[in-house]
């Protein structure tokens, strides 16, 4: 298998038929027009677009952005829908098809159309970023351990790179399994895992569930009312500590944007939160570090650099926050200690939940 420029960067053959569709969803005044979901994606295309409704199975609202809200089986016949699902335009596709719906997926339209729209979230600026590093993509991509990581590493950077969902064909929603696969040969006694983006404490959860007789679980979780989630959840168990702070490269208060699953640091967040390096919280020697923390990977890995050099941990690091993730986090891991093993893993139909594990050699 090989990974080259060439096989990235070959210019998309959009059909007739997605052409065509664009076409007419610009231009017939006649045909009624829909887009399938409610994000920043479909609110962009509701700004600058004539639409007769948005499209939402999923809702008792009735109206959204100032438009009528259907059920698919609500929708003529002979509308023309952009499916516009940031989390499952694959499942979404194939829905519309079997309602012999004329539809097309939002990214071939932001591509054929070159309107101003949104580029997908997570994957801002990545053409130009893949374009200026590509040899780094080709070096990460020759240290992948197994064939399946080198399909799902090419694979995600090509629909990254040109937006055509046919790259995306056999992905599928298994966010209920993430991070523990067999490979990473945890043990029932003597594991020591380290939770780094806790959220309500479902990973940690998991990770008690098979390795039962496990030495200690630290699960790290900002959001005060994740974390409330978090201590009610562990209550009863004394090896589980949970702690209100943020991982990063030093310890500070900074903003944090309060989003749910998509909680963040930013400059613009609206509640303050502690962050610390976990270098200074840990007086174990974990086994297992997860960490998804929304783009603060990097910092996180930094201020964990002597943990990870003296404990040799597995990782499982998400690596879909920001253009570049491929080869930035595991450069970085690599920089404190060359002797991992890598492999890459997909949760999600789209670019979401991707994760590099990092296992001892």
């Amino acid at each position: 298998m090989s990974f080259s420029l060439n096989s990235v960067t070959q210019s998309n053959q959009w059909s007739n038929n997605q052409t065509e569709f664009c076409d007419h969803f610009m231009n017939n005044k006649t045909i009624p027009k829909f887009v399938l979901g409610r994000n920043i994606y479909s609110e962009a295309l509701a700004r600058i677009l004539k639409l007769d409704g948005i499209i939402d199975d999923f809702t008792t609202d009735q109206f959204c952005y100032d438009l009528p809200i259907f059920k698919i089986d609500e929708v003529p016949k002979n509308a023309l829908v952009i499916n516009a699902s940031g989390g499952k335009p694959l499942s979404v596709k194939q829905k519309l098809n079997k309602a012999n719906i004329n539809n097309i997926d939002y990214f071939a339209f932001y591509k054929i159309t070159n309107l101003s729209l949104p580029e997908i979230r997570f994957n801002e600026g990545f053409q130009k970023e893949f374009l200026d590093n590509h040899q780094k993509y080709a070096w990460i991509y020759n240290l992948l351990s197994d064939d399946e990581s080198k399909i799902i590493f090419e694979k995600l950077v090509r629909f990254r790179y040109n937006y055509d969902l046919a790259h995306l064909d056999g992905f599928t929603q298994k966010e209920d399994v993430q991070y523990f696969e067999d490979f990473l040969n945890l043990k029932p006694q003597g594991e020591t895992f380290v939770d780094v983006g806790a959220f309500d404490g479902f990973t940690s959860t998991e990770f008690i569930k098979i390795c039962p007789q496990y030495s200690e679980t630290l699960a790290f979780e900002p959001d005060v009312s994740n974390f409330k989630k978090c201590e009610e959840r562990f209550s009863n168990l004394e090896r589980v500590k949970c702690f209100p702070v943020g991982l990063s490269n030093r310890k500070d208060t900074l903003r944090f944007d309060v989003s749910g699953s998509a909680s963040k640091i930013s400059s613009l967040g609206n509640v303050t939160i502690q962050v610390d390096r976990l270098d200074d919280f840990v007086s174990c020697s974990p086994t297992f570090i997860k960490m998804d923390i929304e783009g603060g990977e990097s910092e996180a890995i930094e201020g964990a650099s002597n943990t990870i050099l003296e404990s040799h941990p597995r990782l499982a690091i998400s690596v879909y926050h920001a253009a570049g993730d491929f080869w930035r986090i595991p450069q970085q891991v690599l920089s404190i200690r060359s002797d991992y093993e890598i492999k890459i893993r997909h949760y999600t139909e789209s670019v979401y939940e991707t994760v590099m594990f990092f296992l001892p050699k």
